[in-house]
């Protein structure tokens, strides 16, 4: 501690950081080197196609054609620098979402609990360690409890490790050393606290490379389909390329003219960008999900969001506010009344015939005391250190679980505060919540030299672990009628809905602390009811997931009849629905539960490895279920789930490394939200897709059909490629941030193996593809009848006519269903800069002298162009 100038109870003063972080660096393993900005745009040119166009105006200058190649080089390389805009955004985007889904760490500083990223954590840091944390830097034990390690990606040892505050048996083996934690191993079990020793480069973890990649960069099913559809299209492309070549040649056109013309017609016809606009538009619908609370830490998730059937929600604190205020305690057979809303101390306790209750004394104050001491959570002023006070707005200054929190300020209105019970009962030992266990107990040692057991948790576990009651001052047995009473209120609280816990205690002597179960023989004391409001905008997403056909599901630990009140507030059931318990599951056989799996719409009382079940069973059913989860037993079900998400709140670094998305605010709403985000994103795919693919094979077919019916090339090389430029590029992207059409959250979610090509989608591509030819094909062959066979007219008027049926057909893309004069064209206005600033570049090639000697295009007059907009208009019309 002297050594690295750290506090136990205060940790390290904030002003020391800077100072730390200059001598010891980031507490980061070094990363392999990242593609620079350079090589980007360098790798822009490194197709064959763009490679073979760059020789090839090379000879062409080399032949004297010198305006030719200096054009062609200018289009190619702002093409090139597009594509760098795009890759440079995406990676840089990527690696936003690697800092956002980077693990955190919980540190003591200033004498305040902080959450902060991993990676600055510096020695002498006072670390907090609980259960599903990852160590976040190599360090030195101060606080074990129950604390068990998995080290197996460090030591290769399957089994976790039992730690304390003692070396062990092998203390000179510093990796086999109890009292120390390394960083990248998993809290298992159990709670501690460690001083940094070693961070970064200078932990055991060394050179294990990857620590901090928090988002895997693996292809989209979308896009594996789309590499595979690419490498299909360029060998199509350039068959017919190499056809019309070939046509000319036979025709009698220059070879080396049609060499560059076939090269540039494929360079503009082959979508070899397709799949990198995919990634471009899955990583700009990343960035909205950001802003709606969601993010994702693998892109294929993206995908399957749109295809998802079920929701299985958490209730507390995602379809509740998890702002947990003690509204009725029941003791001595007595349902008493707390007063007061939210993290206030202020609040009475009045009984049921009007007393209040000005100091608590007897079972009341029994319970107050062990809800205090039998708690983790701390509350705290504004400037640090525990409660003293409150700031101005009343609301207390907390940190840890709600649960524990609401209990604190019930104790608080009482008089309580948790340091004075803290000092008369010093806690000796912890037996940490479980979620199957579904109860927290600690060992404490009172001023006499007393020991206790203090435990809290479910009503029926704690019933069932306790043998006496207390009541009025005495200790009885506890009977069956009394028993059934207990039973009967906290269903009774629970259909209010309150979330109810319990409460007992058991005086140990020194022998039975050692007892391995110490957890039964208790006396109970009392419940305890808290109230979970459902969030606000839970009822609206609910109904929205009911008109996207998407069913959700509510999973919690709570009481059913609690589950159940909720369940009904939210509008997730009707008559039809049903609910199960745990032990209802634990008892049906798989063909049972199979078979009445699609009805359940509440499960209550259930453990994490039900989850995994029930996730299965809607697999097998052919749903595609998303699934919600905090705690380290919930990881597998995440895992298992078609889209795992984690909650970035609550949730421990073992379910967020599981989960494909981590919600950041832990709420329902913003699940559906992501559903909503991922219907939208692949609408767009879908909206560019037809768009590139559509204009390609109407400029291939173009080509075509001039060189099959004899006719000259409708187009120069230079042509083509300013129109792939005009065309292909803004247009595009454009169309990948279209808003959402209304019945996005209407319509049922589509198939999970359903082909971004299904329901007609080649159909309409060559359809239009098709119509774009022959208006192109007609203005070529008309103004060659007008012009008296002025040939650089006719290239002009076809140039003019190709361009302007794909800007106009842009438009069209946007919907599916509607027709194209149905849309607002200023809904999406990047789209209708996008089509303004290409039809401004055209124009300019035709009319800017300096431009018209490189494009090798002549001014055209009202009715050559009145012809244009009639055939391209007609070609949108068809």
């Amino acid at each position: 501690m002297e050594y690295l100038g750290t506090d136990l109870k205060k940790g390290l003063s904030s002003r020391e950081i800077p100072l730390k972080k200059k001598l010891f660096g980031e507490n980061r393993i070094e990363e392999k080197r990242r593609i620079s900005p350079l090589m980007i745009f360098i790798n822009q040119f490194n197709d064959f196609m763009t490679l073979t166009l760059i020789g090839a105006t090379v000879i062409s200058a080399y032949l004297g054609e010198v305006a030719d190649a200096a054009a062609i080089t200018a289009i190619v390389v702002i093409n090139g620098f597009l594509g760098f805009i795009q890759e440079y955004r995406t990676e840089k985007s990527l690696q936003a979402l690697k800092e956002l889904a980077a693990p955190v760490a919980k540190v003591l500083r200033d004498g305040q609990i902080k959450v902060i990223p991993a990676k600055d954590v510096v020695p002498g840091d006072v670390v907090l360690l609980e259960t599903g944390d990852r160590v976040p830097a190599d360090g030195l034990l101060i606080e074990a409890q129950g604390l068990s390690i998995d080290e197996s990606i460090l030591t290769g040892e399957s089994l976790p490790v039992k730690k304390s505050i003692e070396p062990g048996e092998t203390p000179d083996i510093k990796i086999h050393r109890k009292d120390l934690a390394f960083m990248g191993t998993l809290v298992v079990s159990g709670r501690g606290r460690m001083i940094v020793t070693e961070t970064g480069m200078s932990t055991q973890m060394g050179k294990i490379a990857g620590m901090m990649e928090g988002i895997e960069e693996e292809e989209t099913p979308l896009q594996n389909r789309l590499n595979v559809l690419g490498k299909q299209l360029v060998l199509a492309s350039l068959f017919i390329c190499a056809m019309v070549s070939l046509l000319g040649i036979i025709r009698g056109e220059k070879a080396y003219d049609m060499f560059l013309f076939g090269v540039s017609l494929a360079v503009a016809a082959i979508p070899e960008g397709l799949p990198a606009i995919v990634t471009v538009v899955l990583t700009l619908g990343v960035q909205r999900m950001i802003k709606k609370n969601a993010v994702v830490r693998r892109l294929p998730a993206v995908e399957t969001l749109g295809c998802a059937t079920i929701i299985c929600s958490d209730k507390t604190g995602t379809l509740t506010e998890n702002k947990m205020s003690v509204r009725k305690i029941f003791i001595s057979g007595e349902t008493i009344m707390v007063a007061g809303t939210g993290y206030r101390p202020e609040g009475d306790f009045i009984s049921s015939d009007g007393r209040l209750f000005k100091k608590p004394e007897g079972e009341l104050r029994r319970l107050l005391e062990i809800g205090a001491s039998c708690n983790n959570a701390a509350i705290e002023q504004q400037k640090g250190g525990l409660f003293r006070g409150f700031l101005n707005t009343g609301e207390l200054v907390s940190s840890g679980d709600p649960t524990e929190i609401a209990i604190l300020v019930a104790c608080l209105k009482g008089g309580i505060q948790k340091e004075n019970v803290d000092r008369n009962y010093k806690r000796i030992k912890e037996i940490p919540f479980d979620s199957d266990r579904k109860r927290m107990s600690v060992i404490v040692k009172n001023r006499r030299g007393e020991i206790y057991l203090f435990l809290k948790g479910a009503p029926d576990v704690v019933l069932s672990l306790s043998n006496r009651i207390e009541k009025h001052g005495q200790v009885l047995p506890l009977d069956k009628k009394t028993e059934e009473e207990i039973l009967r209120v906290n269903e009774d609280m629970g259909k209010e809905p309150l979330r109810v816990l319990a409460f007992a205690y058991r005086k140990l002597s020194v022998q039975q602390m050692d007892e391995r179960d110490p957890e039964h023989d208790l006396v109970f004391v009392g419940l305890m009811g808290m109230l979970d409001p459902p969030r606000p905008e839970a009822a609206k997403a609910v109904e929205k997931c009911f008109s996207a056909g998407i069913r959700p599901v509510m999973i919690t630990g709570d009481h059913k009849t609690t589950a159940w009140a909720v369940a009904r507030e939210l509008k997730m059931i009707d008559r039809d629905s049903k609910i199960l318990t745990g032990r209802e599951l634990d008892e049906m056989t798989e063909a049972e539960f199979a078979n009445c799996v699609e009805d359940v719409a509440v499960y209550a009382r259930v453990t994490p490895r039900h989850k995994l079940k029930i996730v299965r069973a809607l697999k097998k059913k052919g749903h595609v279920v998303a699934m919600t989860g905090d705690g380290v037993n919930d990881a597998p079900a995440v895992k298992e789930a078609d889209i795992g998400i984690s909650m970035g709140m609550s949730g421990t670094d073992v379910t967020k490394e599981a989960s494909s998305i981590i919600l950041m605010d832990d709420n329902f709403a913003s699940i559906v939200a992501a559903v909503e985000e991922g219907r939208i994103i692949y609408d767009n795919i879908r909206k560019f897709i037809r768009y590139l693919l559509s204009c390609n094979a109407g400029e291939v077919l173009t080509m075509f059909w001039t060189s099959a019916l004899g006719l000259p090339l409708p187009l120069l090389p230079i042509q083509i490629l300013l129109m792939n430029l005009v065309t292909d590029g803004l247009p595009a992207m454009a169309l990948g941030v279209d808003p959402p059409e209304k019945d996005v959250m209407n319509r049922r979610p589509r198939p999970k193996g359903e082909n971004i090509f299904s329901g007609g989608f080649v159909k309409r591509i060559i359809y239009r593809g098709l119509f774009i030819s022959v208006a192109t094909v007609a203005a070529f062959v008309l103004t060659g009848y007008y012009g008296d066979g002025n040939l650089t007219l006719s290239r002009t008027a076809a140039f003019a006519t190709l361009v302007l049926s794909q800007l106009i057909f842009v438009f069209e893309c946007r919907t599916e269903k509607r027709g194209i004069w149905e849309f607002n064209p200023f809904s999406n206005i990047s789209l209708t800069l996008a089509v303004l600033l290409s039809l401004i570049m055209l124009v300019a090639a035709i009319y800017v002298p300096f431009l018209q000697d490189i494009f090798h295009t002549i001014p055209l007059d009202r009715n050559v162009w009145m012809l244009i907009i009639s055939l391209a208009g007609l070609s949108a019309l068809a």
